[in-house]
């Protein structure tokens, strides 16, 4: 009664009463007690299922610890609840913790375990000043934290929220169903009560037609119990709600159930370079030297001078060397040429570490090739006689190409690039990834132009895939809107109908291996249930279904229902 009253009068549980009520009168019992007992049983199953995907949501993403270390002024500690402590305060977070704020480290470098929040399995190592999320587990020391974020605005917070909510976000099945449960419940109550009085006014009509009231209201009620929607009103938003769990679990978090289904019709998808489909950090590709020169001499020579260098080409060059256990020197003297390169004495020789432009400017020569190669470089002389060149450039991904090759795998063959970068840097990585169509050296309004251009054909359902922070604007224009690696970024979250927090280009085709299979799993809910419900309601409206007949083709279909939907929960890759 209560959710007759909260709900609406003409629903699932009216026309459940007005059959138990019927049976009663008619004096089959265990028939009315069935009724209630399977339809007891169904809604168990039910909020368990729902019970099951809650908690498998949020225990993948609520990872915040109950308490916080703060550190005051006077180096005192005390330990408090997160939602306590103010912005600006220090924490301290031990080896084994996790950290239950965002905020800046304050020391020179430290390790976390990141896995909870983006699936990565290598500790990523934080820097003095750079961002640490919470979540995250400090695994080699003590860390001490300056919070820059409030409990309830931290990353992990708004993305568990906005997860948590997604439920909210209907898709076009699940608002189709509901309104069609406003317009079918009491049409089916109409129905069986002219069940009832059609035959009884026909036998006012024509006298040897016999009516018997009891057979024709025992027809009404089962031809009720047949038309419970229970089926569909519980087993389509939970299919829905396992494709966001399902989802979740491969660290892709979809806004709604509606762009679930939006991802499934998805035919060109679009991808940034930059942090998307490549790491977005330098690292060495070639390391060329002139004749007379060796490899090893020639990275000494650049990696020494760079190593005073705070610039991100001079870490790349440096962290290569340490690599390739090259040593390096110590205690050189270092003068920097603005917008040319570095300059320094070793050995008694001059070493000039820089951009072409730095030796043309001190009349070195050097091959005019090196002046049309696509990727930065670093040439290196040798008092006054060049030495060879390391080019650099940001390397794929490394699921880059097979997050391409799965996409083909879909039947999703117009596949392409924007890039701000030169044409020859983003053409090289198309062809080595395996894509065909390649645009480069254009600026956000350049990308924002060629996707209406995209748009304007309205046979492709576009999908881009940024970083989502300089990305926002054609995020919003697809269809669907993809943010890679968006747990720290506001504009990712607010912007992107979905997010990839494993920062993984495959997680693309991933998400729309989910969508198709909870697409499917919710049509075939909705095709079985029909298909059983007409088929019992014509045996029911002609006398040949009992009650028995009709709880299966409600509670049991229901049932049925409810188990091919939590198929979706235990999904894997």
């Amino acid at each position: 009664m209560k959710k007759i009253r909260l709900e609406s009068v003409f629903n699932e549980f009216t026309l459940m009463g007005i059959a138990v009520l019927g049976a009663f009168y008619l004096g089959e019992y265990w028939e009315g007690i069935a009724v209630i007992l399977f339809y007891l049983i169904g809604e168990w199953f039910q909020h368990k299922a729902v019970h099951k995907a809650r908690h498998n949501i949020k225990a993948l993403l609520d990872v915040r610890p109950e308490t916080a270390t703060v550190i005051s002024a006077d180096n005192q500690y005390k330990v408090i609840a997160p939602e306590q402590v103010q912005i600006g305060a220090i924490i301290e977070v031990k080896a084994g913790e996790r950290v239950p704020l965002d905020g800046v480290l304050l020391e020179d470098s430290a390790s976390f375990n990141t896995a909870a929040l983006t699936g990565e399995s290598v500790p990523r190592t934080i820097r003095k000043q750079e961002e640490v999320l919470a979540g995250m587990i400090a695994t080699d020391r003590v860390v001490r934290i300056e919070v820059s974020k409030s409990y309830d605005q931290s990353a992990l917070a708004r993305i568990l929220a906005l997860v948590q909510d997604a439920a909210e976000r209907k898709a076009p099945a699940e608002l189709f169903i509901r309104r069609f449960a406003r317009i079918y419940t009491p049409v089916v109550t109409g129905l069986a009560a002219l069940m009832v009085l059609l035959p009884f006014l026909y036998s006012l009509v024509r006298p040897e037609f016999i009516f018997i009231f009891d057979d024709w209201f025992y027809r009404a009620l089962v031809f009720l119990v047949i038309s419970c929607p229970c089926a569909l009103v519980v087993s389509i938003p939970l299919g829905y709600f396992g494709g966001i769990g399902a989802a979740s679990h491969q660290g892709i978090l979809f806004k709604g159930g509606n762009y679930l289904d939006a991802i499934t019709k998805v035919n060109t998808v679009v991808f940034d370079k930059t942090g998307t489909l490549t790491k977005g950090i330098f690292g060495v590709q070639t390391v060329l030297p002139a004749e007379n020169t060796s490899d090893k001499d020639l990275l000494h020579l650049i990696a020494s001078v760079e190593n005073f260098s705070n610039h991100p080409i001079a870490k790349a060059i440096v962290k290569y060397a340490k690599e390739q256990h090259i040593t390096l020197e110590t205690s050189l003297k270092i003068t920097e040429i603005a917008g040319y390169g570095l300059k320094t004495v070793m050995d008694g020789k001059e070493i000039y570490v820089g951009n072409a432009r730095l030796l043309s400017k001190y009349d070195i020569s050097f091959p005019t090739e090196i002046s049309h190669i696509p990727e930065t470089t670093v040439l290196c002389a040798k008092d006054g006689k060049y030495m060879g060149y390391i080019a650099l450039a940001d390397s794929p991904k490394p699921d880059a190409a097979q997050a391409i090759s799965e996409l083909k795998s879909l039947n999703i063959n117009n596949i392409q690039i924007l890039s701000g970068d030169k044409q020859a840097i983003v053409s090289k990585l198309a062809e080595k990834i395996g894509v065909t169509r390649a645009i480069g050296d254009l600026l956000p309004e350049g990308k924002v132009s060629y996707l209406e251009q995209l748009k304007a054909n309205p046979e492709n359902r576009i999908a881009f895939v940024g970083d989502g922070i300089n990305d926002t604007p054609v995020l919003a224009l697809s269809d669907v809107g993809i943010a890679m690696g968006g747990l720290g970024s506001d504009a990712a979250i607010e912007t992107a109908d979905v997010v990839i927090q494993t920062d993984q280009p495959s997680k693309v085709a991933t998400a729309i291996k989910i969508g198709k299979l909870t697409h499917r799993i919710v049509w075939q809910n909705i095709s079985m249930a029909f298909g059983v419900k007409l088929l019992v309601l014509l045996l029911g409206a002609g006398g040949m279904a009992t009650m028995w007949e009709a709880i299966f083709a409600d509670v049991g279909v229901a049932l049925l229902a409810i188990f091919n939907a939590i198929r979706i929960q235990k999904w894997k890759e």
